[in-house]
């Protein structure tokens, strides 16, 4: 009798692995299938983001060749196209470099336009702020209403910004050029008190202190060689702008999978 019962129990328990099998088994198939999707999705992407910084990078080698060179006509095509295949970092340089060989034809207004996008290309604030701060220097150029330059260079001038001090400058500059001698004289105070600011900008800051204390801030041409001193924005090396690209597209391989 004790055999029966065991073996009527036996039946049951195959019974019930038979229906659990039968509930889960596609649901762990589903989701083991779905896992692997998702694998082979990232792999996919990972390499063509890897092969589409190879092409920007090899794109950005052949327009700096070209620059060097004289050919700018080849340099533009060069960097247009790593501007269209490169990812964040890439985008940002290859417009850049538009942007200066639209200045050296002397069109500001397209130039101001590529540093913009410039700006946008990249969340790298060192080089977002860069592209920014040379637009900010061409509407200078232009003449433009104070407004329109302090609203490029003060976000520029705040604290922790990477290009922080030529932003002060360029301020102190362009108010003195609109005849706001009193704020100018201010930021260039700002200037020689703060800290981490590079020699040259300090110089030129006490120097347009001492021309405005001297009375002869008024004269055109004093203010028009005051903003020509404004020193070049900081240039990354070729080996920096690498790094910058590398960590560009590693943080965009970090961001996929969560989108």
């Amino acid at each position: 009798m004790v055999d029966v019962f065991e073996e009527v129990e036996e039946e049951l328990r195959s019974a019930r692995y038979a229906r659990l099998a039968r509930t889960w088994l596609p649901i762990v198939g589903g989701l083991l299938l779905l896992a692997l999707i998702a694998a082979l999705a990232w792999w996919g992407w990972d390499s063509y983001q890897n092969s589409q910084a190879d092409k920007a990078s090899l794109a950005y080698e052949r327009g700096v060749e070209a620059l060097s060179s004289g050919n700018n006509a080849g340099a533009k095509a060069a960097f247009e196209e790593s501007a269209k295949v490169g990812n964040g970092a890439y985008k940002a340089l290859a417009l850049q470099q538009q942007a200066g060989l639209a200045e050296a034809a002397n069109n500001p207004t397209e130039a101001i336009r590529l540093f913009d996008e410039a700006a946008k290309a990249s969340s790298d604030p060192i080089l977002a702020d860069v592209a920014r701060l040379k637009a900010a220097y061409l509407v200078m150029d232009t003449n433009a209403p104070l407004a329109d330059v302090e609203a490029r260079l003060t976000p520029l001038a705040e604290e922790d910004r990477p290009q922080r001090p030529f932003a002060q400058l360029a301020l102190g500059m362009a108010r003195l050029q609109h005849g706001k001698t009193a704020d100018a004289r201010s930021s260039f105070v700002q200037l020689t008190l703060g800290q981490d600011v590079p020699d040259a900008v300090r110089q030129l800051a006490q120097t347009a202190i001492e021309t405005i204390d001297s009375g002869s801030a008024v004269n055109i041409n004093d203010i028009t060689k005051a903003q020509a001193a404004l020193p070049p924005v900081p240039q990354m090396t070729p080996e920096q702008m690498q790094m910058q690209a590398a960590m560009a597209q590693a943080a965009q391989q970090q961001q996929a999978p969560a989108q």
